[in-house]
């Protein structure tokens, strides 16, 4: 009797021994994978944190640079309109005319930075006496300085604000390599240019600085020869390019500091060891090379303190002890409750919501990135809006000037200039608003047919009735019919706009069921797109020419991909050049009675 009761005895303790043993290992493998678990959240969050500073180094940079790019663009606007002055008056102008337009500037205020603006005349030696007596009527001490042996004499005649500027009037730029290269320059092509590095006369520090010009001539020129031969002079505007910069960024607001040199020599320099923000080891640096009015200047560009302090997170370390907590607490329960499979459960559940969770912020972070795309876009159309209506202003102020037989016609053509850009913003605005728009659609909007979207497409596109034929088993869109309609009109409009002979045009649609899909192809006879770009097109803001020679705004192809990739489909082209091009694309589709037609527009 005593054998038979020891032995279930014992054989209990062998199998509640060997059931332990197996919970110790299942255990161990929970605590093993909730360790790598929370490493790598770890590492995800501190590689997060490290992708969104990269990206705020970059964003910083761009706009750096475009600021930089601006201010420039809004100095030669002013040249730009100084040369107009110059033309009403035939290029001949008085001090007392010139001071009256630099105050109408307002310099200080509009163009912080710029130390004045100018005019300067190309002479040839026979002329030199004549000019000096005509200027001295104005101004007894004016005299042409200093003597060289360059054929070219270009005097600097005007220039205001008078006062801090005087020591320049009657400077010879021609000679000096920098100065006279830039004069050249800008009358041989017609554009405005700037110098290479130079010390103004004026700058009593003696730092690094540049001119300015924009050209201006007698007669209309097309040629280098009717450049050359009608040049009368140039509008210029001398720099100190650390007063540039001190007008442009406020050095104590950014979290990046940079030099600039051109052409290897040092023209700003930022990396003072009595600068408190400096970093002796930057979170991240770069080198950046652009192009400016006929010069390549290189920045050399380097977070700060203020970058690191605002870039610094200890998150990903309280990630990572919260973490080592959870573990010891685990450890803990598996020590105190030898059968805690429910908890363990528990515990990954809550890893799976957390997970669930951080997909639905990122969700949400892109949703907020799409909305700021689209208000800032929205945004932009009233500065916009405001440059045209006041660019149709001083059209219609000029009106009697244009009809004049003096009139020059470059400002009429740098008015059309400013009205163009004006255009193209408006339609990148538009561009960007729509593409951030992709998806906000409702999926199960009013159907539409297909005779009828085609009709319309005639009329929104001016073609006529033989100019799109449709080829389609299905008569109407169900699903998501908004961006179905949208991906159709981009393919059609770029189909439209890159055509040579619009008369010519021809545009076939053909619209088959496949299964639970559709599949759509928009094809032309346009003149082709290599086969180098058939990637890049799809690409934000990447266009090919035009016929006209006009860009797109590069933005309907990226329309396109991203509505059809939203649908589970991909984008396929066949193209070659001279060959038109067929656009495909799968499209889900609601079931329908089989329907089959060829359809042109009646």
């Amino acid at each position: 009797m005593e054998t038979i009761q020891t032995f279930p005895a014992e054989a209990g303790r062998r199998g509640l021994t060997a059931f332990g043993a197996r919970l110790s290992i299942l255990h161990i493998l929970i605590i093993v994978l909730s360790l790598a678990m929370t490493i790598a959240a770890w590492q995800f969050s501190e590689q997060q944190i490290k992708n969104r500073s990269l990206q705020r180094f970059e964003l910083a940079v761009e706009r750096t640079i475009g600021l930089l790019e601006d201010r420039m663009e809004n100095y030669e606007d002013a040249l730009w309109a100084g040369v107009a002055l110059l033309a009403v008056k035939e290029g001949d102008i008085s001090g007392p005319e010139w001071r009256a337009y630099e105050n109408s500037l307002a310099l200080p205020q509009k163009y912080p930075g710029i130390n004045g603006i100018g005019v300067i005349y190309f002479l040839a030696p026979e002329e030199v006496p004549a000019f000096i007596e005509k200027q001295r009527a104005e101004n007894p001490n004016f005299t042409i300085f200093p003597a060289h042996e360059n054929p070219e004499i270009m005097p600097i005649t005007f220039i205001e604000p008078r006062a801090p500027n005087a020591k320049a009037v009657g400077l010879d730029v021609a000679h000096e390599a920098n100065r006279r290269l830039a004069a050249l320059s800008s009358r041989d092509t017609g554009k405005a240019r700037i110098t290479g590095p130079i010390v103004l006369v004026q700058d009593e520090g003696s730092t690094a600085g540049f001119l300015f010009y924009a050209p201006f001539y007698a007669a209309e020129s097309t040629t280098l020869a009717e450049r050359r031969e009608n040049g009368i002079g140039v509008v210029y505007a001398p720099f100190v390019v650390r007063k540039l910069m001190e007008g442009l960024l406020e050095k104590t607001q950014r979290q990046l500091r940079f030099n600039i040199t051109d052409a290897g020599q040092a023209i700003y320099d930022e990396f003072s060891d009595t600068d408190d923000s400096l970093d002796p080891n930057p979170m991240y640096e770069g080198t950046y090379s652009i192009s400016i009015y006929g010069r390549v200047w290189t920045l050399d560009v380097r977070t700060n303190l203020h970058f690191r302090d605002q870039n610094t997170y200890a998150q990903p370390y309280f990630i990572l002890a919260g973490g080592l907590v959870i573990e010891v607490l685990v450890i803990l329960l598996i020590v105190l409750l030898a059968r805690a499979n429910r908890r363990a459960i528990s515990y990954a559940a809550e890893v799976s919501a957390d997970l669930r969770h951080k997909k639905d912020k990122l969700a949400r972070i892109n949703e907020e990135l799409e909305q700021f795309a689209y208000v800032t876009s929205h945004d932009l159309k009233t500065p916009i809006r405001g440059i045209g209506g006041l660019t149709e202003m001083i059209q219609e102020d000029l009106e009697e000037y244009f009809a004049s037989p003096k009139a020059n016609p470059d400002v009429q053509t740098n008015l059309n200039r400013i009205m163009n850009r004006v255009d193209r913003m408006n339609e990148l605005t538009r561009g960007v608003m729509e593409f951030s728009r992709i998806g906000r659609s409702a999926k199960h909007a009013d159907p539409f047919s297909l005779p009828d979207f085609v009709d319309t497409l005639l009329s929104d596109f001016s073609l006529s009735k033989n100019q799109i034929l449709l080829i389609s088993d299905i008569e109407e869109i169900t699903f998501d019919p908004m961006n179905f309609r949208r991906v159709v009109e981009n393919l059609v409009s770029n189909a439209v706009k890159y055509h040579e002979d619009l008369s010519k045009l021809f545009v076939t649609i053909t619209v088959h069921r496949k299964g639970d899909m559709c599949s759509v192809s928009v094809k032309d006879n346009g003149p082709g797109i290599d086969p180098r770009f058939h990637e890049r097109i799809f690409d934000m803001f990447q266009s090919l020419k035009s016929g006209e020679g006009q860009d797109g705004t590069g933005i309907g192809l990226a329309i396109v991909k991203k509505s059809v990739e939203l649908h589970g489909g991909t984008v396929r082209i066949t193209s070659d050049i001279g060959a038109g091009a067929e656009f495909c694309f799968d499209w889900p589709l609601t079931a329908q009675a089989p329907f089959h037609m060829e359809h042109q527009a009646a």
